[in-house]
This record gives structure tokens, sequence and C-alpha cells, in this order.
């Protein structure tokens, strides 16, 4: 024990940056907030593709982008109160049987929707994505209707949901729960088609076992928790409230004065800016490491590859997750400080390749290639704790 107290006290004393994922997976986390993921909805990893049957007996093959698109309605169903896997089962239904699990635009009746990613063209009436909501019924603008997450946020509605109170989401349906599963998907849908959903029901529950489903030896030992493949990347940071002030690569250390390695991004910020997740994944460090103050280190599955985010410099206060606790993409995790080495209020955040022990990347261009979504503060859904004296 003393040799580990004097190995750590070393890597602290001697510059936190090349050490940081190596001392933050020794230091005992911080306890402050609970899972806001049911387990049993925690997507694992996601097949190329997924062969199921209708109630009709059809069978149909869905790739890896439908499959994703489905992992992102069992992700928002698993974070939204109330749902659980049956409100799950019911979005699959929806979707399923809306638009075969794809993003579709509509450039016949809205050119613009198709500069968003999609997964193709769509023409009914003036209907968009996942679950072919309508602008004009007041589901939400074009570009909210583009991006899947909030589609199924404003399918399970809500006192929490976008749309709030119509139209009506499931979770505003009286005794949803007691209804039969195509009743409940037709009373959101509100379709002229009623009996089509379900016909999906068990496409729908097969799409559910499989993908929370944990990998084989996955969680084995204490070094390998289940982490979940992430249906979307974001930035870490809201749109708007951060400028760089101190890029990935070479620098002299602006505390130590000496020529050093900056293993990450440095994203000058107001002191307490919400830090969000960049994607579905498991904190494996969430507490205080030498000179990256308040850290938190998360691993994620990105394209099937394992990758780790770091965020430090938080104050005590204002971390909002655990070790251990599984997080979603967008989530507000914790709040921009300036404890540690740092100058003043910033975000330092860095990516790893391989995960917490890998290669630091620059972590910009990997966003970028990500295609990370940049978010608002308000868009997003803080599992945040009551820190009211």
């Amino acid at each position: 024990m003393k040799k580990l107290t004097l190995a750590l006290a070393l890597l602290i004393f001697l510059g936190p940056y090349p050490a940081l994922l190596a001392v933050g997976l020794l230091v005992s986390p911080a306890t402050q907030a609970g899972a806001c993921l049911p387990g049993s909805l925690t997507v694992g990893a996601i097949p190329d593709e997924l062969t199921a049957t209708t109630a009709d007996g059809t069978s149909i093959t869905l790739t890896r982008t439908q499959l994703t698109h489905a992992a992102t309605i069992i992700t928002v169903g698993g974070r939204t109160s109330g749902v659980g896997a049956p409100g799950v089962v019911i979005a699959l239904m929806a979707a399923l049987t809306e638009s075969r699990l794809r993003m579709l635009a509509n450039t016949g009746a809205f050119p613009e929707s198709g500069d968003y990613p999609n997964d193709g063209n769509g023409a009914d009436h003036d209907s968009l994505g996942l679950f072919q909501m309508r602008p004009a019924s007041g589901w939400g603008t074009v570009a909210e209707l583009m991006d899947p997450d909030y589609q199924a946020r404003a399918f399970y509605g809500g006192p929490d949901g976008p749309n709030y109170p119509s139209p009506r989401g499931l979770l505003d349906i009286p005794d949803w729960q007691q209804m039969d599963p195509g009743e409940a998907a037709q009373a959101v849908e509100v379709s002229a088609y009623p009996d089509r959903y379900q016909n999906y029901r068990p496409v729908a529950e097969t799409i559910l076992r499989v993908l929370t489903a944990p990998a084989p030896g996955a969680g084995g030992g204490s070094g390998s928790p289940v982490v979940p493949e992430t249906t979307r990347i974001v930035f870490p940071l809201p749109a708007g409230t951060w400028v760089r002030s101190d890029p990935f690569g070479m620098r002299v250390h602006p505390i130590t004065g000496e020529r050093s390695m900056h293993t990450g991004t440095d994203l000058a910020a107001a002191d307490g800016t919400p830090i969000f997740a960049i994607a579905d994944g498991v904190v494996t460090h969430a507490g205080f490491s030498g000179g990256y103050g308040g850290l938190i280190i998360i691993e994620h599955t990105v394209g099937g590859q394992r990758v780790a985010s770091a965020y430090a410099h938080m104050w005590e206060n204002g971390i909002y997750v655990s070790d251990g606790q599984t997080v979603t993409a967008g989530q507000h995790i914790g709040d921009v400080g300036s404890s540690g080495q740092s100058t003043g209020a910033h975000l330092h955040f860095e990516i790893r390749e391989g995960g917490s022990n890998g290669t630091a990347v620059d972590s910009e261009p990997w966003l970028a290639q990500q295609g990370a979504l940049d978010l608002d503060a308000a868009s997003t859904s803080a599992c945040r704790p009551d820190t009211a004296a």
C-alpha cells in the first residue's frame, strides 16, 4: 500500500497530463449520484444486421443503421421515467411501422430536410423522421424532427417531453400500460391505419432483447465494465458557450513553465457551464486526481471500438455522476470549474482511443469525424442531483 501511495504521489508531483487515466483508475471514486439508466435498458453491442419475423410470418432484416436508431429509442426510453421495457416495445413498434426504423427526410414538403443526416426520402404528407411526425401537427420544427433523439423524446412525451402537453406522447395517454401495445402506438400516432402496429410487436421484442443483451464475456472483471454501443456523439459543452484556449499538442505548461505534451484540448467557459457526456457509456472514474482536479472518465464503444473520454477541472460540488454509472450522450455530468492545475475556468477534454489506458488523440478532429452534434443546455436530459440546501 505504501508503494502504491508513493507512486501516486510521484505521478501527481511530476505532472498529471501523461498519466491521467492510469491515475484516475486508481483513485477512489466519488459517489454523488445514482444511475439514470436502468440496467435492463442498457444497449450493448449493436450487430451489423438482425433478422426477425413479424406477426403475419414475414421475415425482415434490419441493417446496423436501422438498429442504431432502435438503440436511440431504447436509450431514450431507459432515461425517461415511467417508460420501461413495455413503453420501449410500443415505441419500436411505431417506428418500425411508420418508417421501418429509418430517419426519413421529406424534400417534397420541406426541401431543407434533405440537408440533415437521413436514410432516405419519404413522401407521406409533411411527415418526417422515425415516427413520421408532422410539423403542422405541432410535433416540432424540421430541425428538431430530423434529430432521432428528439423524435424519441417526443414520442414518449410526458411532462418533460418537448411537445407537452400536445400533441400527446405515450406517457400522456391515460392507462396506456393497460392497453394493447398496438392500440397504445395508435393512440400516439393517430394513423389512418390503426391495425398495422401490432404486426411488428414480435420484431420490436426481438430488437429489445438482442440490443440489451450483454456481450459474451463482458463485465467479467473489475476492469471490464459492460460498455454500451453509443447511439450518437455530441460536443461536451453547450453551443456558443466556449472558446478554445489551448489546443492538443506540445506546449509550454502555463504553471510549471516546462515544455510538455498537452494530451487534451482546453475549452474556456464560464464557471458552472454544463458539461455533457459526449456519448453513451460507463463512468470509470469520478473524483479528484492530482493536477486534473475534479475528473470524470467515461468508457464508450464507438463503431465497435473502445474509446475513453475525460473531463477535468470541475469543482468538488460540480461532479454529478459516480463510478460505475451508465450515462447517455448529452447527459449533464458536471459543471465547468477551475480546480487542480488551472489558471481559470475551463474544461480540459481528452479522447483516448483504446480506452482509459489507450492513446490520446486530438479531440477536435475526432469529434468532427464522428459528426458530433452541438447541443444547448435546455435540450439535454440531465441527471443532476438536487443540490439545494
